[in-house]
């Protein structure tokens, strides 16, 4: 077994010439004592053996249940990040090479998260150091003047040197809307707008970059004066959609996505299933923002298009939020989360910023109370990563393909049981081979938010035993610092005031002969393997706006007059 952790990841694989067993360990923990730490347990791994008593907790995973494919992590690449990076790059290349391989290299055992997904807006967001769209001039309908070179020329170069480091990478999760600043879109410009797209699309490709999927307006339901942002209806969305598809197909791009909605969670049931009612042959399913409901309102969604896609693109962190209740909320929410409620994937926003939350649009003032926080923090050429990185590393490190052009990792069934099963937050996974002879190789995720203090600081191992195929292994997930003091580094706190001891952690690990399972059910719903009596709070939002969106993005300012 191939083991790896976020606040305590592992996976697990077996050769064919042994039993199954534990091999390596990837781990971040509450004190961070341990940082995306790997840890190889051979010559000595943890071996399966036949079923005895069970832990205090019992992780049962069962490959007779396959659901959806996961196709990797990632954040986006927004102008800031870009001349960020660029700036290291120029005047620092070896720690600039040093940071994408930590973020994007998917080699086994390299210490690279491979992150695999890059969302990028198409024009001006309110991470830009000016609006701008690619064909600014007025009334321009026939986009006489659509430059895709508008775009920051760093943009293409951070693209394709991340590429090059990642062969799996999924660039481009492009966006425009319909309106620089706030509006509502206009019906006449449909075909227009349409034909803007597919001008993206093309003008992106001749920088070497076709994009896996396309949005037609990030945050449909957001208008907002102050930085790029349009309103579009459901109607308005799927009849761009279903002209833009048509481009598509003629055009070489039948094989690139569009995806609808790309709003919050809480309006899976309205706006997400309508456009889609409007359009089902033109969109392949939708996305799905933080800002407002809650991750299982994905589930309404997928009870109605059970074979639609579902992604998560968009979640943004905050100055100052406490390190590991963020991990704990990232985790639970997305990277187990979205995923065990259909989704494909899971995305931050915004990959790089400096250490106040910026390069932003002037005029935004989107982040600026609080101020957005990146996946990394640079400081002129140096480098830090954010307790986004670690969540969603621990949760990659499970998924990546681990054979050149190999199939990625799959959401397979997984149950906790035993008297501390509320300590424990897992999701499992398999991944096949390119040849069909060579073992799968199995992992588990698993989060452990022990918060079991009572009027002291109580810190408690979680000893868990994993039931696979009709045996068993033993791992004990523990509070790291044994001692009674908190580190003071670490503030996390739980409701009555005391500290809370946690741990994460992913586990891979493959049967000892070759096998395949059952194939996804798209219309099985998701569940939560276990409820849990631990209280979470996302930081990342302030209270006084639980709807706050963090993501506008940009279009032709004539679509609005």
């Amino acid at each position: 077994m191939r083991l790896f952790t976020v606040a305590a990841s592992f996976a697990a694989f077996v050769l064919p010439s042994f039993a199954q067993q534990i091999w390596d360990v990837y781990t971040t923990t509450w004190d961070r004592q341990k940082l995306f730490t790997y840890d190889n347990l051979g010559p000595n791994p943890i071996n399966f053996v036949t079923p005895g008593a069970i832990g205090q907790a019992d992780i049962v995973i069962n490959d007779n249940q396959g659901y959806q494919s996961i196709w990797g992590h990632g954040g986006a690449l927004t102008d800031s990040s870009a001349s960020l990076l660029i700036y290291m790059k120029d005047n620092n290349p070896s720690n600039y090479w040093s940071l994408l391989g930590y973020l994007f290299d998917p080699t086994d055992g390299d210490g690279g998260a491979g992150l695999t997904y890059v969302r990028v807006p198409l024009g001006a967001s309110d991470f830009s150091a000016s609006s701008y769209t690619y064909d600014d001039s007025w009334q321009d309908t026939s986009l006489n003047d659509f430059n895709i070179n508008m775009t920051p020329s760093e943009v293409f170069t951070i693209l394709n040197d991340i590429k090059g480091i990642n062969p799996y990478l999924k660039p481009g999760w492009m966006k425009d809307s319909g309106s620089i600043n706030g509006g509502n879109f206009l019906d006449q410009y449909t075909q227009t707008y349409a034909n803007y797209l597919l001008k993206c699309l093309q003008g992106f490709q001749s920088h070497g970059i076709t994009a896996y999927a396309i949005g037609i307006q990030n945050e449909p339901m957001n208008s907002n004066p102050s930085y790029p942002t349009c309103k579009v209806s459901q109607q308005q969305e799927a009849n761009v959609a279903t002209a833009l598809r048509s481009l598509m197909n003629s055009n070489g791009f039948s094989g690139t996505r569009i995806i609808a909605f790309d709003h919050n969670w809480s309006d899976a049931g309205d706006y997400a299933v309508d456009v889609v009612s409007l359009a089902p042959n033109a969109f392949d399913g939708v996305a799905f923002h933080c800002y407002g409901g809650s991750v299982s309102d994905q589930d309404t969604f997928h009870s109605a298009y059970p074979q639609k896609e579902i992604y998560f693109t968009e979640c943004t962190g905050s100055m100052g939020s406490d390190w590991w209740s963020d991990i704990k909320w990232y985790m639970d929410n997305l990277y187990i989360g979205a995923l065990e409620h259909n989704s494909h994937n899971a995305l931050m926003w915004n990959l790089v910023l400096d250490p106040n939350g910026w390069p932003e649009l002037p005029s935004s003032g989107s982040c600026r109370n609080p101020s957005c926080r990146g996946i990394v923090t640079m400081s002129g050429t140096s480098w830090t990563v954010n307790q986004e990185f670690y969540a969603m590393a621990q949760a990659s490190k499970a998924i990546v393909p681990k054979d050149v052009n190999g199939p990625w990792g799959k959401r397979i069934g997984v149950t906790v049981g035993g008297s501390l099963s509320w300590a424990l937050r897992v999701g499992a996974y398999v991944t096949g081979r390119v040849n069909p002879s060579d073992w799968l190789r199995y992992s588990i995720v698993v989060l452990n938010w022990d918060d079991s203090a009572s009027t002291t600081w109580n810190p408690q191992d979680v000893t868990a035993t994993i039931e696979f195929r009709g045996m068993q292994a033993t791992y004990t997930f523990p509070v790291r610092g044994h001692h009674a003091l908190v580190p003071a580094a670490v503030n996390a706190t739980a409701t009555n005031g005391t500290a809370i001891p946690s741990y994460t952690a992913t586990v891979s690990f493959v049967p000892s002969a070759s096998t395949s399972i059952a194939s996804a059910s798209a219309s099985t719903a998701a569940h939560a393997p276990t409820s849990t009596n631990a209280t979470i709070t996302h930081a990342s939002v302030p209270a006084s706006s639980p709807i706050s969106p963090v993501v506008k993005i940009r279009g032709a300012n004539w679509f609005n007059f």
